[in-house]
C-alpha cells in the first residue's frame, strides 16, 4: 500500500486533500510541513501531500522554502480543495452554550463574520491547527466548547456539526500538491503545469525581465510567480514559477534551458496534470512541430543547403 505523509493530526484539510488524490493510500500524519516532506526524503513515506497556496492568503511560505532549500522532491499531482469550515462541538451542545471557541488563526479570520453575528460574546482562542482544535474540544473536561475545523475533523473526533460552511467567503480554495522522491515526470496530458525554483546568478538591473523573457518569447503562460528571500541580506531573492505546459513540450523545454543558461541555479520541481483541466493556448510558432521544423531548417542552413 502507498504511504503518504501529510500535515496532521488526523482531520486536517491536508488529509482531505490526500483522500481526494489517493483514496486508497495509508495516511501518515506529520507534525508540520517539513516533517511530512522529510518523511519522503528519508524513505518513511512514498510521498506527501502538502499545501502550496490559498486563494485568500496566497502562497504557503514554509512549503516554498522547503522546495527551494531541502533535498529535491518532485511534484506528481495537485488538487484544488474547497475550504469549508464547520462549527464543531461535543454531542448535545447547543449554539447558545458555546462560550469559548478554539481554532487556527487563519480559520478564525475567515469565519470572523459568522462569529460576530452568531456568537458575539464568545471568547476566541488561537490553536496550532484546526484539527488539533477539534481534538482538544473532544477531550473530557476541555475548556473549549467548540472548534472551527473541516467537517472531516468532526468525523474523526466524534463531534457534532453545529453549523456548516461558516466561512465569510464560500469560494475559498487551497491548492495541495502530492510529492515524491525525484524521478521521471509522468507523460504529458495536454493539460499540465510545471513548477520551478530559480536562483539569480547575480543581482543586476533587468534580471527579472530576463527571466520572464525566456517564457514570453516562447509563448509560455505563467500561472504563479513568487519571490522569497535568500537570507543573504535585504533585497536578495529567489523565485518560484508555475506555468502552463510540460517539460516534454518543446516551448517549455526551451524556456527552462534558457533559464539554466542565464541563472545561477534552476531546480525542476515537476510537470504534472492540472487539477482544473485547463489546456494552454498555443501561440503561432510555439507548437512542437514548429520547433522541429525550425530546427530542421537551421540544420539545412548550417549544412549549406
Amino acid at each position: 500500500m502507498v504511504r503518504l505523509a501529510y500535515l496532521g493530526p488526523e482531520g486536517t484539510f491536508a488529509e482531505e486533500a490526500l483522500r481526494r488524490l489517493a483514496p486508497d493510500a495509508e495516511g501518515l500524519p506529520a507534525a508540520n510541513i517539513p516533517a511530512a516532506l522529510n518523511a519522503v526524503r528519508g524513505g518513511e513515506a512514498d510521498g506527501a501531500v502538502v499545501p502550496l497556496e490559498n486563494s485568500l492568503e496566497g502562497a504557503i511560505a514554509t512549503t516554498l522554502d522547503e522546495f527551494a532549500w531541502g533535498e529535491p522532491l518532485l511534484i506528481t499531482a495537485e488538487v484544488l480543495l474547497p475550504v469549508r469550515f464547520s462549527l464543531l462541538a461535543r454531542p448535545d451542545t447547543t449554539l447558545n452554550q458555546i462560550k469559548r471557541i478554539y481554532s487556527h488563526p487563519a480559520a478564525l479570520t475567515q469565519c470572523r463574520g459568522y462569529i460576530s453575528r452568531e456568537l458575539p460574546d464568545a471568547v476566541v482562542v488561537a490553536a496550532p491547527s484546526t484539527a488539533g482544535a477539534a481534538q482538544e474540544v473532544a477531550l473530557p473536561g476541555s475548556p473549549y466548547d467548540a472548534a472551527i475545523a473541516a467537517p472531516i475533523a468532526g468525523q474523526h473526533y466524534g463531534l457534532t456539526e453545529i453549523a456548516s460552511d461558516i466561512g465569510d467567503r464560500t469560494d475559498t480554495m487551497t491548492r495541495f500538491v502530492q510529492v515524491a522522491r525525484p524521478g521521471t515526470p509522468s507523460a504529458p496530458t495536454g493539460s499540465d503545469r510545471t513548477t520551478l525554483v530559480v536562483f539569480l546568478a547575480d543581482d543586476h538591473p533587468g534580471a527579472l525581465l530576463e527571466m520572464l523573457t525566456e517564457f514570453s518569447v516562447r509563448g509560455v503562460n505563467l500561472t504563479r510567480i513568487e519571490s522569497r528571500p535568500t537570507g543573504d541580506g535585504i533585497g536578495r531573492y529567489f523565485f518560484h514559477f508555475d506555468f502552463e505546459g510540460h517539460i516534454a513540450d518543446a516551448r517549455v523545454g526551451e524556456a527552462v534551458s534558457g533559464l539554466h543558461r542565464i541563472c545561477g541555479e534552476v531546480r525542476f520541481l515537476g510537470s504534472y496534470p492540472r487539477a482544473d483541466g485547463v489546456s494552454p493556448q498555443i501561440k503561432r510558432g510555439t507548437a512542437d512541430p514548429e520547433f522541429a521544423e525550425a530546427a530542421e531548417w537551421l540544420k539545412r542552413v548550417r549544412a549549406g543547403g
